[in-house]
This record gives structure tokens, sequence and C-alpha cells, in this order.
């Protein structure tokens, strides 16, 4: 059983504008955890109430003057910072637009506090984690952040981190304050000639290889989204997941916090490393299992660790990670900057600004703007188009550098009156979003492709079937080309990876994989497997998950010829064990299999 892991990191995209008749907006929920917000009018427009007055802008933790003052040519500002959660509901009430950095939680109690008046939520930086995106959509309030204005100062810090560690920096320094002069115990470590690996190559990550090369070191990277023009033109090898860890001197952490990265790197992780490896984190504390990394300083698996974030912040003052003789540490000052202080300031200043001016923010993260009517229609397509992306992803080899997809829609309609871009919008969504921070939706989708290297091409097929006149699309397909599958059987025999799947009765379904029909329910958990076609395999597998309480919801079995090969799809309720999965893959008659997460 081959696992892989990828990630990579967000960008920003050009701003939209919208002009309706007549400023609304209107929330449309579906049982399905993808936010909407809508207009009826074919447009939207954010603004306040009160058109003769300036809207109230509060700022809860401190930004710039220049941000500052670009607000106030357009807003009444309240700069109060510290307040306590109970504090900024009351004050709430009477805002338009707030503004915050990391240390503030806009919960969902925020949003019902406001009442409706809160029109937009500026993060004065990267990561929203601290935002209730859902509990933001629900109650109509776009949320905007500034992604791009502190790349170099996160690479820089990165670098510093870096420099500081293999040559003792802090603890020399603070060995000389304390009247000590140990010159024989800082010896450090030369890094010319050492390979850093990247993990996560977007734009912190690449300008983070640029200056490790200029200090002579060989640089590698993983991230299968990454360009493999654009590494190589950056003189960067991309690897796999496994290569990078097992070969690096150094690791310096790029990636975001997700489900899938969250405790990445544990003590299995670090099992795998090269003996003595140096690991440096400006990205997200959660990303490293914390106790983990201490037992591999401990027992010298890992000889120094430089970390700027932590899993809670700040850390606890008796913290064994931050205490601990051989890591360095710095208060999450990646972005702390003057420069990049000003930039993020002036970046989301102009993305509040715009909003409450009836923009649609470039670096909006909740708001697709599709009429009511046709999100109506196309709502258990939405469903199937994502997870039909979220499957095929899953298939491609970590090694492999997806370079786009092809999205084939059948349907009983003319190809010009099939609007498709929220459906390509959600399959770029079950695509990236797996394996990203990314918040994809029908604004920004494109532009998330582009920045990524991923070409969407799509095709509209007309084909009239019995009892499907009236429904938008009968079937959508999603190919990946050429690259290479941790399942051999979904590619064709053009070398793509190829899933395709309908809605029935109201519910999403795989019907082909590769060259293989198959009909399953998309919901829950998946498992693949290639066999050969003969009696008692339904029963094997099934024998196998019963063992381990594993309950099946649903089993199909697709074959090409009698005896020959067959493919069996088996729904499961729960996540089998590597264990067990290693036994299904023990039955001879089983030639490949995987694991899927829907």
């Amino acid at each position: 059983m081959a696992i892989s892991k990828a990630f990579f990191s967000s960008s920003l995209h050009p701003s939209l504008h919208y002009s309706p008749s007549r400023p609304t907006t209107v929330s449309l929920h579906f049982p399905f955890p993808f936010p909407f917000s809508a207009a009826p009018s074919r447009n939207l427009r954010l603004r306040c109430d009160a058109a003769d007055s300036k809207p109230t802008v509060l700022i809860a933790e401190k930004l710039s003057d220049s941000g500052l003052d670009l607000l106030r040519d357009s807003a009444d500002v309240d700069c109060s910072y510290g307040l306590s959660p109970d504090q900024l509901a009351a004050k709430i009430a009477s805002c338009d637009a707030l503004i915050v950095r990391s240390g503030t939680k806009v919960s969902r109690e925020v949003f019902e506090a406001a009442k409706g008046r809160l029109k937009v939520v500026g993060r004065a930086g990267v990561g929203i984690d601290n935002v209730d995106l859902q509990a933001a959509t629900e109650f109509g309030c776009l949320v905007v952040n500034a992604p791009t204005a502190n790349t170099v100062a996160a690479a820089e810090h990165g670098i510093a981190l870096l420099t500081s560690m293999a040559r003792n920096v802090a603890q020399a320094d603070a060995s000389v304050k304390a009247g000590k002069w140990q010159r024989n115990k800082y010896v450090g470590v030369s890094l010319v000639g050492k390979t850093l690996a990247v993990m996560g190559f977007g734009k912190v990550g690449s300008e983070v290889a640029r200056r490790a090369r200029g200090l002579g070191m060989h640089v590698i990277a993983h991230d299968p989204y990454a360009p493999a023009e654009r590494a190589r033109a950056l003189g960067v090898e991309l690897v796999s997941f496994d290569d990078a860890i097992a070969t690096a001197d150094f690791i310096s952490l790029h990636m975001p916090l997700t489900p899938t990265t969250d405790k990445m790197f544990n003590d299995e992780t670090f099992s795998r490393m090269k003996r003595g490896v140096r690991i440096i984190n400006v990205a997200r504390g959660g990303v490293i299992d914390e106790d983990a990394l201490v037992r591999a300083l401990d027992n010298g698996q890992v000889a120094q660790a430089a970390l700027d974030v932590f899993t809670e912040e700040p850390p606890a003052k008796d913290s064994k990670l931050v205490l601990h003789e051989r890591v360095i540490v710095t208060p999450h000052l990646g972005a702390s900057t003057v420069e990049a202080q000003e930039g993020v300031a002036i970046e989301i200043a102009e993305a509040v600004v715009g909003a409450l001016n009836g923009e649609l923010a470039s670096t909006a993260v909740n708001a697709p703007m599709v009429p009511p009517e046709v999100l109506s229609e196309l709502a258990p397509y939405v469903i199937l188009a994502e997870k039909l992306g979220r499957l095929a992803v899953q298939l491609v080899a970590g090694e492999s550098g997806i370079k786009g997809a092809k999205v084939v829609y059948t349907s009983s309609r003319d190809p010009e009156d099939l609007d498709t871009r929220l459906l390509r919008a959600m399959v770029t969504k079950g695509i990236v979003e797996p394996i990203s921070s990314s918040f994809v939706n029908i604004v920004n989708a494109d532009y998330i492709a582009k920045q990524r290297g991923l070409n969407f091409a799509e095709e509209r097929i007309k084909r009239e079937q019995n009892g499907l006149n009236g429904t938008p699309v009968n079937s959508i397909q999603v190919q990946i080309p050429h690259v290479g599958s941790l399942f051999a059987s979904a590619v064709t025999d053009a070398g793509d990876i190829q899933v395709e799947g309908k809605v029935r009765d109201g519910v999403p379904h795989l019907t082909k994989i590769g060259s293989y029909a198959v009909d399953v329910s998309l919901e829950g958990n998946l498992i693949l497997c290639r066999q050969v076609d003969q009696p008692g395999m339904i029963g094997k597998v099934g024998g196998i998950l019963a063992s381990q309480n594993i309950n099946v919801s649903f089993m199909s079995v697709g074959r090409t010829f009698r005896g020959k090969q067959a493919i069996m799809a088996i729904g499961v309720d729960e996540e089998p064990n590597k264990e067990t999965l290693e036994k299904i893959g023990t039955i001879p008659a089983i030639e490949e299999f995987v694991f899927l997460k829907l």
C-alpha cells in the first residue's frame, strides 16, 4: 500500500467588481459542506445599510499607520486592542467591518452578536484558523485575508533560524551574557554541500530555496503541485515525501495546517529521517507532534530544531520543547518586519474598503457568486464534482507533478445552456483543498489553479437519454493526465487517471474508474481492489473487515471479462488501520488496492 502526503501554500488573485441594480445579500444553506452566499440579482454587492454615513471598522489588533490611514479615508476607525471575547461581542453590533490578526478569535458568538450588521472580517495575515468561516457565511459576512505581503519576511526568518541553529548562535549568546566563554561547546556545522528539504514549495518555500542555494546548499523539495519547470529554474529537485525526509540534513517546513498535515511530523516520521537531522518550522506549529519532537531530540534522532510557531501560542512556560538546550525559538516573528507589517496592513485595508464599497475582494475566501436558481439546480452535482476531484487527487502518486485536469460533462442540454462554472470550481476544490489551506470557490478557483500551474479544460457533450432530459447534467468525468497512480487500474490506455460519476436519487455515485464500470455511493470511505475474477473474493475481504469490527456500507464489482480481472469497490463506515489493509493486500488474488477518504 502506498501512502502519499502532500501540501502547498495559498495565493492571491485579481479583484473582481460587481455592480447590481440593488445591493442585497442572501444566504443559501444546502445540506453539504460547502458554504454559499448569493444574490438574487445576477451580481453581489456588499455595503452598509446607512448609505449616507461612513461604515465603522473595528481594529482588534495593532495595524500599521499606513493601513489605518487608508481605512480612515473611507470609514470611521475604532482601534480597540486586547478585547476579551465578551467585550468584542458587545462592541461588534455597532461595526460594519472587523480586522484581526491571529490573536483574536472570531467565533460564531461574534457573528451572532453582530446581528447581521457585520459585512466583512479582514484577517491581517495568511491563516484564518481563528475565524469561523461557516458561521461567517451563514450570517452573510465576507472573510478576506492578506496572503502575499509577508512572503519575503517569512522566508528571511526561515533562513535566519537555519543559520542561527547551525552555528548555535542563540545558545552561545546566552552563554557569553552569563559570563562564560565556551568555544568548544558551541562548535557548529557548515551549510555548504548539505541537503535542505523544503516541505511545501509555495511562495515562502520557493524563496527559502532560492536563498539556501545562495548559501551553497543542495535543495530538494516536496510539493506535488509545484510545477517542475519552476523548480528546475531555481535549481531545485522535486522528490517524494519519503525521499525528502530520508535524505535531508536540514528540513524546512512550509506547509499549511490541514487535517492531512496535522502532526505529520511524529514519532514514525522522525524515525525515517537521517539521524542527526535539523528541523526548521516557520509554517504552523500543529504540523509537528511536539512531544514526539522532544523524544527525537532526546534520543539524538533530531540534532536540533529551530521553531517560530507552536501548537499553542504562547507555549507553556514550562514547555519541555521550548526549554530544550538544542532548540532555538522565536515568538512567531515570521512576518515581523517593518516592511511586511506595512504591506499586510495595506493589503487588508484595501480588501476591507473594497468590500464595503461593493467590490468582491481579491482575497475573499467564502463567497462564491452564482444565481440562487443555478445553485438549487446544481446542488447534488456540486457534491459529485467535489468528490470526484477529491477521489482523483488521492489516486495520484505522491512524486507525480499534476499539471492539470479535464472535466467532461454529458447533458441533454445544449452546451451553451449549461453553466458549469460552479462545477468546475468544485472539481478544483476537491483536487486542491484536501492538501492545502486554500479555500476554493467559484470566485478564486480559476486563479488558484493558474497559480499552481494547473490547467483545467472542460468539454460539454450533448447526449439525449430517456427520462433525463430535465436534468442539467447526466454525468461528470474527471481526468488527470500523465501522472503516476497509486492504483494502476484507474489509469486509462491514454495514461490518464479517470473517474466518472452520476447523481441517482439525489446521491452522487462513482460509476467508472479507469476502464472499469462500478456503481458505488460516494459516501464515507472507499477501498478499491483489483483482483482476479474468481469466487469467494467478496467473502474474504468482508471477513477481514468484519474481524476488525469495520462495517461495510456497500460493495460493487466491475469486470472486463469473466474470469479475468475485476475491480471491487467497498464502502466502509470506519477507517481501517494499516494492519487491516495489509491483510487485504496479502490475499493472493488481489493484485493492487488503495484506501480513499471521501
